[in-house]
């Protein structure tokens, strides 16, 4: 049978109730694929964020333990609230201790009568599950759901922010995978190596507008910071390259690195031509990034959790017009306009020639990269699929990607 979108399928979601377990919390990152998305279907239908569950506390000698503990406790007191984006969000209290069959057991009923109590209070019932977190697969077929989906955003059985066990890790993420009526994938080498007969690959997207409009008026925070500016934004934890940044900033002085966003414990490099400025909002990054004359992604090579990420500031990056040199992560090797480094001398060489570019020329060619491809359009195309779904289609054909959506049989 041959599908194409618009001949078979509906390209916006209407009606449904959505309840989500992410792998964030709302409150405290720039926005990941799943706010993106999940902002543009509140519209038209009941939404319900679950802030991340974790995957277990952090080890105890971890820098970042208590700023962990004190972070989700402020999230507790919310409990339960709408967001200005018209959805709602809620921090259910949990027992972080999934290694223990007594910890998962008591995590089980807290967790479902929590959740059912709010979607009784909003009113929710036979919900599409929207699952991003393995230790959600206690949740599977215990809300009533319609629908299951399973999104896998990173290499969760290598994440080093936790104390969960991987073999705890990988079980979750086979019960998920097995219940699932598909399973997303947002990273091209985590779809490459899937095995699912209803894995689908979920391209990550871009607020284009928003970081391309670099006409603003730039922060006034910069003002002092000399050029050129290589700047980052995003949280900055394990995976961040330290050595490199400080081997960086002796070897290039006049190089003034500027870095937004919530910062580890972990990450301890000083120096005078390296800023951390904090977190910034997400609307006014636009008037840190004017004054960017290269972006960076200092990440870890070597790092495996790393090698599998699909990050999304690096297409934002590309929004922005802006060079951009960065770590050799899988996901965009192929993808035009970008500058690849291993090792100091190729990252400074790498930001050498950025800096020696013509801006005119390349700006627009970059930008020209990820012009089509924004979360609304990503939104349309995950609607697409979830209602073939809905129709009683199970996905079991591989795409490779979303779009052009299930021209398969």
């Amino acid at each position: 049978m041959g599908l194409t979108v618009e001949a078979k399928l509906e390209n916006s979601l209407a009606g449904e109730c959505i309840v989500c377990f992410a792998g964030e919390d709302w409150w405290y990152h720039h926005p990941h694929s799943k706010n993106h998305l999940l902002k543009r279907y509140a519209g038209r239908n009941k939404v319900l964020f679950v802030n991340s569950i974790s995957m277990g506390l952090p080890s105890m000698s971890n820098p970042d333990f208590f700023l962990k503990i004190r972070r989700k406790l402020k999230s507790y007191t919310r409990w339960l609230r709408k967001v200005p984006e018209g959805l709602w969000v809620m921090t259910p209290v949990n027992l972080p201790f999934y290694g223990s069959r007594i910890g998962r057991w008591l995590n089980r009923i807290l967790l479902v009568a929590q959740l059912r109590l709010a979607m009784l209070l909003l009113r929710i019932s036979r919900p599409i599950l929207w699952v991003a977190i393995p230790t959600a697969a206690e949740m599977a077929g215990r809300l009533g759901e319609k629908l299951l989906l399973y999104q896998v955003s990173d290499k969760y059985d290598a994440n080093e922010d936790s104390a969960l066990s991987a073999q705890v890790i990988r079980r979750y993420d086979r019960q998920l995978k097995e219940a699932s009526d598909v399973v997303l994938y947002s990273g091209r080498k985590l779809f490459g190596e899937a095995k699912e007969p209803n894995r689908f690959f979920l391209e990550q997207a871009v607020d284009f507008e928003h970081f391309s409009n670099l006409q603003v008026e730039c922060a006034q925070e910069l003002n002092g910071i000399p050029h050129p500016i290589l700047g980052y934004f995003g949280t900055m934890d394990y995976v961040m390259d330290t050595e490199l940044m400080a081997e960086v900033a002796r070897l290039r002085p006049g190089w003034h690195w500027v870095l937004l966003g919530l910062k580890s414990n972990l990450v301890r490099v000083t120096a005078p031509n390296i800023h951390f400025l904090g977190s910034k909002p997400y609307r006014d990054l636009p008037k840190y990034i004017c004054q960017f004359d290269v972006c960076v992604l200092p990440w870890r090579e070597s790092n495996t959790f790393t090698s599998y990420g699909s990050a999304i500031k690096v297409r934002e990056y590309l929004a922005t017009g802006r060079p951009v040199v960065m770590a050799p992560l899988y996901e965009y090797l192929q993808t035009p306009g970008l500058r690849f480094y291993r090792g100091t001398n190729e990252f400074i060489a790498q930001v050498e020639a950025a800096l020696a570019e013509d801006p005119a020329m390349l700006s627009a060619q970059r930008q020209e990269v990820v012009k089509e491809g924004t979360w609304d359009q990503r939104a349309s195309q995950l609607a697409a699929l979830i209602n073939f779904l809905l129709a009683g289609q199970r996905y079991k054909h591989p795409s490779q990607e979303l779009h052009p959506l299930m021209e398969g049989h």
